[in-house]
């Protein structure tokens, strides 16, 4: 009862619309995270705990057959508008230059687009033509989650004093594998946009200018929402992100805002369904979950179609998070596998329940608030 309290307070604020929308964000997409099934082993062999991280375990680098896979289960699905299942893909679009990295004798950082990364793997020769595919079919569409997956002020600091665990994940070419679990520090250098001291945000301006920028070069077309990693940013730069052309921000009903030399630990700002910041800007709030790679004993299809119901229920969209890891198969195959059998079934039920649904992507939700303004 209380869970479905909570629920339905989630849903209770913010902006109505009048059809059924299902909108799927799925975070990580062009990040590096574990490089090889034999990185992981050696790490695990070396006693990290790689295996206890759902994302160490299984998340990697989208493949050919990742996407070809997908996009399958994604276009055997139809709204109520004649079109397919589109996922949000929210693009990390750069990654380290490990080798230029170490070349600096790890005094300088440097990065380089993910669809360079893409050509240190194998199997990942036609990624690219997949999504443009992908793109033109209705299937997928990429938004910006940031020009690296990565807190690169703190990565360069562990660099620079020869930390043993990050210098071992480097040479593995990670940067995030559970080796800093000891410290306390629980996010593993994905946190792109925390800080301990408030000057980080000039470079993270910068990081976010180059970023979508970036963006724009690889996809040919703007970004117009964004989602932070790991849900932290500071609330300065929703400014950058609007002047560089981004209309929406995505992410749950809490933002996590970095504290001035507070060592993980944030003020919670609550935002609501389609809730306009001063300058405009929209806020696209998650109320539906499908993560079974997280936890896969867990009921997600049910609980995600009882919280799609409580959206509609209070004319709201159903935005779902469903992240990149569970859909990864070059670790596992078995992972990729289990999970879009699941993904099936519920986008099924779905159509099923509501025949009138339709899916659409996270900007076109934005657009479709501002329409019904």
């Amino acid at each position: 009862m209380f869970k479905k309290y909570r629920n339905s307070v989630i849903n209770l604020l913010g902006k109505s619309i009048s059809q059924k929308i299902v909108v799927i964000e799925s975070d990580d997409w062009g990040t590096i995270r574990m490089s090889s099934k034999e990185a992981f082993n050696s790490l695990l062999k070396k006693g990290y705990p790689v295996d206890q991280c759902p994302y160490n375990k299984y998340d990697a680098l989208e493949s050919n057959q990742d996407l070809e896979m997908l996009f399958d289960v994604l276009n055997s699905v139809k709204g109520n508008d004649g079109n397919p299942v589109i996922l949000t893909a929210n693009n990390i679009v750069a990654n380290p230059d490990f080798e230029k990295i170490k070349k600096s004798n790890f005094n300088e950082y440097h990065f380089e687009p993910f669809t360079e990364t893409l050509k240190h793997y194998p199997e990942h020769d036609r990624v690219m033509d997949l999504y443009r595919e992908g793109i033109n079919n209705k299937l997928i569409m990429p938004q910006f989650h940031g020009r690296e997956h990565l807190n690169v002020t703190l990565w360069m600091k562990a660099l620079q004093r020869k930390s043993e665990d990050e210098m071992l994940a480097f040479d593995l070419g990670i940067f995030s594998s559970k080796v800093a679990q000891k410290y306390g520090y629980q996010n593993e250098y994905m946190d792109a946009f925390d800080f301990k001291k408030l000057k980080e945000l000039e470079f993270q301006e910068k990081a976010i200018i180059e970023g979508l920028k970036l963006f724009k070069h690889i996809w040919n077309f703007d970004s117009e929402s964004f989602i932070a990693p790991c849900y932290i940013w500071h609330s300065q730069l929703e400014k950058v992100l609007k002047e560089n052309g981004v209309k929406y921000i995505q992410g749950l009903i809490n933002q996590f805002e970095p504290r001035e030399g507070d060592s993980w630990s944030y003020s919670k700002k609550y935002h609501y369904q389609g809730q306009k910041n001063s300058i405009g800007q929209r806020y696209l709030i998650r109320n539906a979950f499908f993560e079974p790679t997280i936890n896969p004993n867990f009921r997600w299809e049910q609980d995600c179609l009882n919280r799609i119901e409580i959206a509609f229920r209070w004319k709201k969209p159903a935005i779902i998070s469903s992240h990149r890891l569970n859909y990864m198969g070059s670790l596992y195959p078995e992972n990729r596998a289990q999970n879009l059998k699941r993904l099936q079934m519920l986008l099924e039920a779905i159509i099923k329940k509501w025949p009138e649904v339709r899916f659409v992507s996270s900007d076109e939700l934005g657009d479709l608030m501002n329409k019904e303004n």
